[in-house]
């Protein structure tokens, strides 16, 4: 049961961690426009690859800190503080997100799986995301660091990668061709990382 566990967070945070507009999700919406679908889950599966092993890497470090709780303590208030000022952010900031598509991004000609795998390992904010999350379940009791679990989060952390890269390519490939897809997402994330800080602040506050 926990290995089902620790898939549906894995799966769920890696889900929210790309839904933000950024470098690789709109590559992949780009790529898509311009060399097809195809093209673009070669480079969604890179991405996914590179995810995993950034995954797997953060939960070794969260599985060590978990034995420290003092440490453990730390990290959650400063990881609410970081969570509630992203809400603010998505909430009354951030652009609204059915803006077009970037033109001046510039892709690789090269194969596209490894390009996506390259991209990704730019992007290094994976490694303190999946540490604060495996942690604060952890401090529920919903997350394990077992080996078998482990592995479970490292696989849904890349299926939950790919599946939400794979959105961006379908819809922004109808947004293109139909001219869906008129849903400011900011409000849907600054939504689910309020979720995040609220169970956040409910563990901090039943330790103290």
């Amino acid at each position: 049961m926990s290995i089902l566990t620790n898939f549906a967070i894995g799966f769920l945070a890696a889900l929210i961690g790309v839904i933000p507009p950024g470098l690789l999700n709109m590559s992949a919406a780009k790529i898509s426009m311009k060399d097809g679908s195809k093209s673009a889950m070669l480079f969604s599966l890179g991405v996914g690859v590179t995810v995993c092993i950034q995954t797997y890497i953060a939960l070794l470090f969260a599985r060590y800190l978990d034995g420290n709780p003092e440490v453990v303590e730390i990290l959650q208030q400063v990881g609410a503080g970081i969570f509630l000022c992203i809400t603010i952010y998505f909430f009354f900031i951030a652009k609204d997100s059915r803006r077009e598509v970037p033109s001046h991004v510039k892709y690789s000609k090269t194969n596209r799986f490894f390009y996506g795998m390259l991209l990704a390992m730019l992007n290094v904010l994976p490694l303190p995301y999946w540490v604060y999350i495996s942690i604060t379940f952890s401090s529920f009791g919903w997350f394990s660091f077992e080996q078998p679990e482990l592995w479970s989060t490292v696989i849904a952390s890349g299926l939950g990668t790919i599946a939400m890269l794979g959105i961006y390519v379908v819809l922004f490939k109808e947004k293109q061709e139909k001219k869906l897809f008129n849903v400011n997402m900011n409000y849907i994330i600054g939504f689910l990382t309020l979720v995040i800080t609220v169970i956040t602040f409910i563990k901090i506050l039943n330790n103290l």
